[in-house]
């Protein structure tokens, strides 16, 4: 018996130390390959086909094809859109191209690591920028708490609809994909977001997506049941996450790099999360918005005084939000509390954060009316909290911050934590 001892003490001390990883995990750098975080310099070939109005049955897209994006795209008619890996397809800037895969339909863009499927802006490398081009819209049939689902955007009011009652619904595939300089405004000077989730259910795959130099919100969730993993947001100017309407949503092994000089208007966050726009568009007897986080990689790039970034995670009321296991670094303020949540002191106990580490951050938990301090400062002497503070720069937190080359946003082995709550 003596010699199974050592095993298991092994196995133990495994299972001891995975257990207080932080942040996004892999054997191995899982940004290899299928990443860039240059596009702006990247020697993308010139369009050889256009699409445009409807595809209203089954296509594929061949990578030996360059797709240009011109206006409103869309898959309707239950149709499924087949995208080979290695396809580019480039976003017109003239026409604001967008991609808006109808409620019944399908995309499956399944890529491949070393055959990415790409999403880019159809301008010169010297000239592209955020916002460039619409973004891809996917619709879905699962459930949402608004009573109308139709998304606020020049769509084809025939065919912007989303939600039902089949939280199994499934709208396709996106994975190994990259999305860059979406998120433009439409001919009403309203803002698309780079990849919109409508209403989509839990068998939809959403993974391995790189969305970068973002216009508008990088990722939105409207309602809808879905787990993602392995995501990516880079350089966003509005919200990287933004989560709404009711989505049930579990969010694994992903992460933000935002630009510290880089804001929304209206300011923007790593994550926020709330259950509507105007309470009186939506069913309060439906779900609210609940969203679970686990090992995520939250970064500022520049934490200084002239910085315009102030948040990583805003809380609206009548929302769930948990988090374990993820890293907070460089912001002002790391989490927010709308004061509505305060004011209402058992909507508080809804959100959990369970080892996290704050690296560089001046507050770790907030709100925005000083009067409300001291009930946020008891809630994190709760079992609810547990987290842990730093004040090391972020080339020696993480494995290699080198953006001129694929990073390693992995915690580095010898990171030391210096104060634990």
């Amino acid at each position: 018996m003596k010699r199974f001892i050592p095993y298991l003490l092994l196995f133990q001390i495994a299972f001891l130390n995975a257990q207080d990883n932080k942040g996004i995990f892999g054997n191995s750098n899982w940004f290899k390959s299928w990443t860039n975080f240059k596009p702006k310099t990247t020697d993308y070939r010139e369009a050889t086909e256009i699409l445009y109005g409807s595809i209203d049955k089954d296509r594929v897209l061949s990578k030996n094809q360059i797709y240009l994006l011109r206006g409103n795209v869309y898959v309707t008619n239950e149709a499924t859109l087949t995208i080979e890996p290695g396809t580019l397809i480039r976003g017109d800037f003239s026409s604001n191209g967008c991609l808006i895969v109808t409620k019944g339909s399908k995309i499956i863009a399944q890529g491949e690591e070393a055959n990415p499927i790409i999403f880019t802006s159809n301008k010169p490398d010297s000239e592209r920028k955020a916002g460039d081009w619409g973004g891809i819209v996917i619709m879905g049939d699962a459930p949402i708490n608004k009573f109308t689902g139709q998304l606020d955007y020049d769509f084809d009011p025939n065919l912007n609809r989303y939600g039902g009652s089949n939280p199994e619904s499934n709208s396709g595939i996106l994975k190994y994909v990259r999305i860059e300089f979406a998120g433009k405004k439409d001919k009403n000077n309203k803002k698309l977001n780079s990849l919109c989730l409508a209403g989509i259910g839990k068998k939809t795959v959403i993974e391995y997506v790189q969305v970068s130099f973002s216009g508008s919100n990088s990722y939105q969730f409207n309602g809808g049941e879905t787990g993602t993993t392995n995501l990516i947001s880079y350089k966003s100017i509005d919200d990287d996450f933004s989560f709404s309407e009711g989505v049930q949503c579990k969010i694994n092994n992903s992460i933000v790099i935002r630009n510290s000089f880089v804001c929304g208007p209206n300011g923007s966050r790593a994550i926020e999360v709330d259950s509507y726009d105007v309470a009186s568009n939506v069913d309060l007897s439906k779900k609210i918005t609940t969203v679970e986080a686990d090992y995520l990689t939250i970064i500022n790039d520049n934490n200084t005084s002239n910085n315009v970034e102030n948040e990583a995670i805003y809380l609206r009321e009548k929302t769930n939000f948990k988090i374990k296991n993820s890293v907070i670094s460089g912001f002002k303020r790391g989490v927010v509390f709308a004061n509505k949540i305060i004011e209402n002191t058992n909507e508080i106990d809804l959100f959990e954060f369970q080892n996290i580490l704050f690296n560089n951050c001046d507050n770790q938990f907030t709100t925005g009316n000083r009067e409300y301090f001291s009930i946020v400062e008891n809630w994190t002497t709760t079992s609810k909290v547990s987290y842990e503070k730093n004040t090391v720069e972020d080339s020696k937190l993480f494995s290699n911050v080198d953006l001129k080359n694929t990073p390693d946003y992995r915690i580095a082995p010898s990171t030391v934590v210096a104060n634990k709550q």
